[in-house]
């Protein structure tokens, strides 16, 4: 499988955040992850590298409950932005709601919901997901 570029982790939670990108590491998932605490600050981060795309993420793994700039917000807010490149949102949440899996997919840019916490098979998945598209 194909290691991506860079992956944005958008969660609040720190020690999943940690976990996680110890994961993606351990299955070679992307030459880089970026980790934001909350949808303002990795839109702080976004709008700015539209102008280029090799800056862009490939992925997003996204929260929905987080301070500042949830991840409803964070979506309604990216929709906006219209990147130049493909990416790909992934929702990572606790939430077991089915109302937010099926909101989360109304979403153009989401391509999938994952309930918290996140597998190593799920990372594999996503990775192989990611490079058949």
């Amino acid at each position: 499988m194909e290691q991506l570029d860079t992956a944005y982790v958008i969660d609040d939670d720190k020690i999943f955040t940690y976990a996680l990108s110890r994961q993606m590491k351990l299955v070679n998932f992307s030459r880089s992850v970026m980790v934001f605490h909350n949808g303002l600050e990795a839109l702080k981060h976004l709008t700015p590298a539209m102008a280029s795309p090799e800056e862009l993420p490939s992925l997003i793994l996204l929260d929905l409950n987080m301070p500042v700039l949830d991840g409803w917000q964070f979506l309604d807010e990216f929709t906006k932005l219209r990147p130049n490149k493909k990416i790909r949102i992934y929702i990572v949440s606790s939430s077991i709601d089915p109302a937010d899996h099926e909101r989360a997919l109304r979403y153009e840019s989401v391509s999938n919901f994952y309930i918290k916490p996140i597998s190593k098979t799920n990372l594999l998945e996503i990775l192989s997901h990611m490079t058949l598209h």
